[in-house]
């Protein structure tokens, strides 16, 4: 992990919580001045530690209640059939994340469904993709954490 003082760190928890924060309102929580704090998110974002900032949707109005996971093997692991599963996955509305895993699956799917009717036509949808070899799905009976930064570290004083 990059270098990162205390005052980046409470940058970063600011932000994590509240990207629409207005600078100086940025610079008040943590205890600089404006053209410091500003100067620092500058250099946090052309570091690449600040990425973007995004709206959180609510999931479950938007797409469903029902989360579930879903563990994917293909037939085989060769460039052209991983790149088609991606992009075919990718392309879903209901898949909230994705990911390519080692072990005895693939990928890890991470899809949110209003109900079983709406799995099933997700279900039907993946068993047609090309090189899809095995599905196994798990539902989500609880959240009991979920962030949407990794980064949880620089608590205000």
């Amino acid at each position: 992990m990059e270098d990162l003082d205390s005052f980046d760190r409470k940058i970063l928890h600011v932000l994590s919580e509240d990207g629409r924060i207005s600078w100086r309102d940025l610079a008040s929580r943590i205890g600089l001045s404006f053209t410091p704090t500003l100067r620092r998110v500058r250099k946090l974002e052309d570091a690449q530690i600040i990425r973007g900032y995004t709206a959180v949707f609510d999931e479950n109005r938007l797409l469903g209640t029902m989360g579930v996971f879903i563990s994917v093997t293909l037939e085989r692991q060769i460039k052209d059939v991983l790149t088609i599963f991606e992009q075919s996955v990718a392309s879903l509305p209901e898949v909230v994340g994705g990911y390519q895993t080692s072990g005895s699956t693939d990928y890890l799917i991470h899809a949110m469904v209003r109900d079983l009717p709406h799995y099933q036509q997700l279900l039907d949808f993946l068993t047609t993709v090309p090189g899809v070899a095995r599905i196994q799905s798990n539902f989500a009976i609880k959240t009991f954490v979920r962030r949407s930064a990794a980064f949880t570290g620089g608590e205000l004083a």
